[in-house]
């Protein structure tokens, strides 16, 4: 067997098995499937396995002490297991970045995708982490303390989790890919940054709802089996397109910072 159908079986068995362990929905495992071909048509091997490390510790940390955020899961728009908007919102980005380099191979493409991902493991890393916070978070369009789970709000204990998901990203480029140490740090500061942008556009820009029935503030159309009320946000931004959006946009201005420095 040559090296091309072995990296497709490990795609389609890896996305088999987050369908199986009821990680992904069965749209998400699709949509899974087809990022990591992407990604392996740029990158190979090395960046399916970054890849999949978001993949992985991002689905443990959702998993971990899943009971403590029953309620947290409840305001939210969907479940810990993930669809295809999810997966795409996630890994659309890095997606896009391994085609690019396919057809023109330059080191800015391997940053900008790393950067994606990077950003992604920085902002679910701080969700999941810092949703276990013993001391609620600030929210910042406020700075007063708010329930944790809450777009928009930010802890100590998530802060910290969030540079050490962006961080490991970037260790896991350097040491798979030709880059630099400078290319590293880029990785390393804009992938937090897509954390800070995807806080920010959740206080600010994300739709939240108000439920009819029990008065809480949800992220989701529908609560207690009724429509919700538009509290706040534009109704097109809802949490996939925040993650989308914040993920692109970083790497992005990591990409324009290394052509104008």
């Amino acid at each position: 067997m040559n090296n091309t159908f072995l990296i497709f079986l490990f795609i389609a068995i890896t996305a088999y098995s987050g369908y199986s362990l009821r990680l992904l929905t069965l749209s998400g495992s699709v949509a899974a499937f087809l990022i990591g071909l992407a990604v392996s048509l740029g990158f190979g091997l090395k960046g399916l396995l970054i890849l999949g490390f978001f993949f992985a510790s991002s689905s443990f940390w959702s998993k971990y002490k899943r009971q403590n955020k029953a309620k947290i899961e409840e305001r939210h728009e969907k479940g810990s297991r993930r669809d295809w908007q999810q997966v795409a919102a996630n890994g659309g980005t890095a997606a896009l970045f391994s085609l690019l380099y396919y057809f023109s191979p330059h080191t800015i493409w391997i940053v900008g995708f790393s950067i994606s991902i990077a950003a992604a493991n920085s902002d679910t890393w701080a969700s999941e982490i810092g949703s276990l916070s013993k001391r609620p978070p600030f929210f910042i369009r406020s700075w007063k303390r708010i329930s944790a789970g809450t777009s928009g709000a930010v802890s100590l204990l998530g802060t910290i989790a969030a540079i050490i998901g962006a961080f490991l990203i970037a260790f896991l480029s350097f040491y798979f890919f030709p880059l630099t140490i400078m290319d590293a740090a880029v990785i390393l500061l804009f992938g937090f940054l897509g954390n800070v942008i995807d806080t920010v556009f959740g206080a600010f820009l994300q739709a939240v709802y108000k439920c009819r029935n029990c008065g809480t503030e949800v992220e989701a159309t529908t609560h207690c089996g009724r429509q919700t009320k538009l509290q706040r946000g534009l109704v097109f931004m809802n949490n996939d397109f925040v993650n989308y959006l914040s993920g692109f946009l970083a790497a992005l201005l990591g990409i324009l910072f290394i052509w104008i420095k």
